[in-house]
This record gives C-alpha cells, sequence and structure tokens, in this order.
C-alpha cells in the first residue's frame, strides 16, 4: 500500500526529530555528570581546605583529642552537604568519620594518602568504606608546617548520579512537550504542504512538470511567463529564437522582461495591470510581433502575466494571400455584377431599336472607365495599390458611393518605412470606412474624397467623407480594439491596425469633422530620402 505523501513527510519530520533529540538527550546527559563532578571535585576541594585550617581542629588533631573533634566536626556537618566528612592523623588512622564512628581507631580507606600527607590537597574517585565516591583531601599542619592529619570530604557517586538523572528528567520532560508540539506542528505544516501542492503526489507533480515543459517546447509561438514583480519565470525556446538570445533558459528566468526585452509600453506595469490584451502589434527587440497578454490569477491574488507572441511577417503572409484573394472575388463579383447591369441596359436599348442611344451608353461606359485606370495607373507606381484602388472604386460604386481622387494624388516610389502589405491595409481600411460611413447617411451620397501623395518628407493620406460622422464620446477610443461606431458586422479590428501599422512607422494619425457632416482621417508618415539614393525622384 502506499503511503500519500503527507504520511511519508510527517512520519521523517518526527523520526528525525525524535532521533535528534535522542542524541541531545545523550550529550546533555554526559554533559551534565561532567559539570556535576567538575562542581562537586570543586566544592569538595574548598571544604576540605577550609576545614584543614581551622586552628581548634589543628589543636585537637595534634593532641589527637577524639571527643573534642567529634564534638567540633559534629557542628561542622549538619552545615555541610557532603555524603561524609572523614578526619586522619599523619599516620593515615581515622579520628573521626561522619558516618560510621565506630571506624575510628581504623585506617583509612583508598590508598591515596601518600601526596597529601607530603603536603599536598588532592581530589580522586576511588572505592572507600561507603563506596564508589568522588572525594578531596587536604592535610592539616601544625604550626611549624608540619603535616599532622588528613581532612577528607567526599560525595558518593551514587549521590551524584541522582543529582544527574534528576535534571535530566527535567529536561526530558520538556523535551517530551516539545516533542508533542512537534507532533502537531508536523501535522499542521504536511497539511499546509499539502494544501499548496493541490493535494498531488511529488511524483504526479514531476509528471506535469515535465508535461509542460514538453508542451511548451512544442509550441509554434513565442512563450514568456512573468511574475508580478516582471522576472521572467519560463521562456520556450520558441521566445528565445524570435527573440535572437543565445544564453540557456536557467540563466533568463529571474531577470527582468526589460533585460530581455528593449523596453515598450507593452511591458508597462500601469498598461499590464489596467487589461489585458490580444493580438497587439508590437516591436520586441526590433522584431515586428504580433502579441498577446493574459494575467494570472490564484485565488484573487495576481500572479503574474503570461505573453505569447509570433513574427508578424508570417500572419501578414498569409493575411495578405487571403486579402488578395478576397479582393479577387469581390471584383470579380463586382464586375460581374455591373456588366450584367449594362448588359441589361443595352438590351432594352437594342429591344426598343434607339441604337443611337444604345451607341452614346457604350462610350460613355467606356470613356469613364478608362479615364479612371488611366488616372490611377499613371499617378500610382504599385500595381497591387492601383488594384485596390480601382477595386474599391468599383465597390463603391455598386454601394451607390463614388470616390474622388484629388487631382494632386502622386505616389511615384513606395514609402521606405511602409511595408507595401501595411500600406495596403492603412488605405484599404480608411476607404471601407469611408464607404460604408457614406452609405450610412441619410439624403444623396456625397463621393468620397481621396488625397495620396509622398514627397522628400513624408507620406501623406487623407481621405474624407460626407457621412455619419463620430460620436463625440467615441472619438478618444476609437482606435481601441473592439470599439466600433458601425452598428452591425464583425468590426472593431480595422482602425486598431491603422493605429498600429502607422505607430510602428513612428507616424500620426488625425481624425477632425468634415463639416458640415462627416469625417477627415489624415495619417502622416515621415519618409525622408537622402538625395542622391536610388528612391530619390528624377
Amino acid at each position: 500500500m502506499k503511503v500519500s505523501f503527507q504520511i511519508r513527510l510527517f512520519i521523517y519530520l518526527v523520526a528525525f526529530f525524535s532521533v535528534l533529540f535522542a542524541m541531545l538527550g545523550t550529550y546533555y546527559y554526559f554533559d551534565v555528570g561532567r559539570q556535576l563532578y567538575q562542581e562537586m571535585s570543586t566544592r569538595a576541594r574548598i571544604q576540605a581546605e577550609e576545614i584543614a585550617l581551622i586552628p581548634t581542629l589543628q589543636e585537637s588533631v595534634e593532641k589527637k583529642d577524639i571527643p573534642a573533634i567529634h564534638n567540633f566536626m559534629q557542628k561542622l556537618v549538619v552545615h555541610s552537604d557532603a555524603s561524609f566528612i572523614v578526619i586522619g592523623d599523619e599516620h593515615g588512622i581515622h579520628l573521626y568519620h561522619s558516618v560510621h564512628a565506630d571506624r575510628v581507631g581504623k585506617t583509612l580507606v583508598g590508598g591515596d594518602n601518600e601526596e597529601v600527607l607530603q603536603g599536598k590537597s588532592i581530589t580522586t574517585l576511588r572505592k572507600g568504606g561507603l563506596g564508589l565516591s568522588l572525594r578531596s583531601k587536604a592535610p592539616i599542619f601544625d604550626q611549624h608546617g608540619k603535616v599532622i592529619g588528613i581532612v577528607s570530604v567526599g560525595y558518593l557517586k551514587s549521590y551524584l548520579d541522582d543529582v544527574t538523572s534528576g535534571k535530566v528528567i527535567n529536561i526530558l520532560l520538556a523535551a517530551i512537550i516539545l516533542l508533542l508540539a512537534l507532533f502537531i506542528f508536523s501535522w499542521y505544516f504536511t497539511r499546509s504542504i499539502k494544501r499548496q501542492m493541490f493535494s498531488l503526489e511529488p511524483r504526479q507533480i514531476s509528471l506535469l512538470v515535465r508535461q509542460q515543459k514538453a508542451m511548451m517546447e512544442s509550441i509554434y509561438e513565442g512563450v514568456i511567463a512573468i511574475d508580478s514583480h516582471s522576472q521572467i519565470e519560463v521562456i520556450n525556446k520558441a521566445a528565445k529564437k524570435l527573440l535572437g538570445l543565445k544564453q540557456p533558459s536557467r540563466e533568463i528566468r529571474g531577470k527582468q522582461i526589460s533585460e530581455v526585452i528593449q523596453p515598450v509600453t507593452f511591458f508597462d506595469p500601469e498598461v499590464m495591470l489596467a487589461r489585458d490584451t490580444h493580438d497587439e502589434i508590437c516591436a520586441f527587440n526590433d522584431l515586428s510581433v504580433l502579441a498577446s497578454r493574459v494575467r494570472i490569477e490564484l485565488e484573487g491574488v495576481l500572479q503574474g502575466w503570461v505573453i505569447t507572441f509570433r513574427d508578424r511577417k508570417d500572419i501578414d503572409s498569409l493575411s495578405f494571400q487571403l486579402s488578395q484573394v478576397k479582393r479577387y472575388v469581390d471584383n470579380l463579383r463586382i464586375m460581374r455584377h455591373e456588366q450584367l447591369n449594362r448588359m441589361a441596359t443595352l438590351a432594352g436599348l437594342l429591344h426598343m431599336a434607339r441604337y443611337d442611344d444604345a451607341k452614346r451608353y457604350i462610350k460613355a461606359q467606356s470613356e469613364h472607365a478608362q479615364e479612371v485606370l488611366d488616372f490611377v495607373s499613371a499617378r500610382f507606381c504599385s500595381a497591387t495599390l492601383c488594384g485596390l484602388l480601382l477595386g474599391k472604386y468599383a465597390r463603391a460604386r455598386e454601394k451607390g458611393v463614388s470616390l474622388a481622387f484629388d487631382p494632386a494624388c502622386s505616389m511615384t516610389r513606395m514609402p521606405t518605412n511602409v511595408p507595401e502589405s501595411e500600406l495596403i491595409s492603412i488605405i484599404g481600411n480608411l476607404l471601407d470606412n469611408a464607404i460604408e460611413a457614406t452609405q450610412r447617411a441619410e439624403g444623396e451620397h456625397q463621393p468620397v474624397e481621396v488625397y495620396i501623395v509622398i514627397n522628400d518628407r513624408e507620406l501623406v493620406i487623407e481621405v474624407a467623407d460626407h457621412g455619419v460622422g463620430i460620436a463625440p464620446e467615441l472619438r478618444d477610443h476609437i482606435f481601441t480594439p473592439g470599439v466600433t461606431t458601425k452598428t452591425h458586422g464583425d468590426h472593431g479590428l480595422g482602425l486598431h491596425l491603422i493605429a498600429s501599422y502607422v505607430a510602428l512607422a513612428k507616424g500620426t494619425v488625425e481624425v477632425s469633422d468634415n463639416l458640415p457632416s462627416g469625417t477627415v482621417f489624415s495619417v502622416f508618415i515621415p519618409d525622408v530620402v537622402v538625395p542622391g539614393s536610388d528612391l530619390s525622384p528624377t
């Protein structure tokens, strides 16, 4: 049967601290015994030396007056904690024994009197008449400095062991209380650890970590996870490849995101706290990307953010191809629709035998289409842009709106700061918005005016309509994703894309009213041309 992590951790903690307490208790027992022996040795030596210096005792020992010695020592023994006090003469014969009075006249036991009789104080652990004891002996001198006796003060080993055991028992009781407290602490501690691990076993967590690592590395998009202090926690291979990072992931973890990616507003704390974002166009280390940012919250507390991003060139390439196909389909549909209308008109005129009117109609249609085609192809150098403008012109006519190109329109070269795909997106979205705004206006529809020109300093794009205009409360938010003046359809991204592309090119977008009604969108993109370069106009 498998034991859960919580139980195993609890057992390990209890076993470890139990062994630790046992080792500390053993050490303390021997240390207390050692300190007690030192303390009692010092106490016995001091008592023996002080008793040996008492003049009354010295006189009685010199005279071998046993009754006097007995009477005097009985008074001292009452105030001493020693197990025994013995007085002997210079021949090692008992003159007094505090425990066994019948020992008087008998030889001192222990065989450690020689050094004392030579005038030295000693402390020994010897077996005497009462058993093994710690005793200190001091010589008794007469007035001439001659050794005339011995004072022996001792403590039985059994007494010392009892004192040591008493102290150890007190410590043991405290250790048991601490051990009980440890049991309670260990149980709640392991429960807390288990709860923080979401009740998962370590092997399950290890499996999840390996799965997460494999999943992170298999994601084609770049993924970076940062904590609430903007420090990198996780980064996958795709992110390092897109950002041009060569160092291992372990060296990147813990760094501030600003140390890895050049500071951009996308990572400003105020911006990140304000809202999450999806597919925002940014520049990460000079790489144009589509980035998304989602916050991570646990029990209502912010833990950090997950940033995913991918190279915008890949998305733009696919989007451009899809847009091309859609544009071709729309143009073919519009041309087919217009062609059917023209054929129906011609059929009606011919049916009524109005041949002159039919000829004039054919000539008018041909001249108008050729005029627009000649103007666009002569003023704009990009075939893709020409196709876009002709397609938008035909689509506008289908919706009952006309496009009026300013005679000053001129683009003899492509701008250096804006890729062709982004330029097509900017102009196409501006025209779509203007056409739809005009179509929604009441009464006769006024033309949408288009002005596109490039000079040595900048590219200017201006689209003016006489449509429904923009409500004042939306004016400051029209470039935010999802904000739109339209009442139906999947909208709210066109103006955001325009603002993003223009910002990447370090340009500006201005919005103003086109009195008496409508809106003027003006785009200014700096495009300085060095004289003598290949892009200089000739």
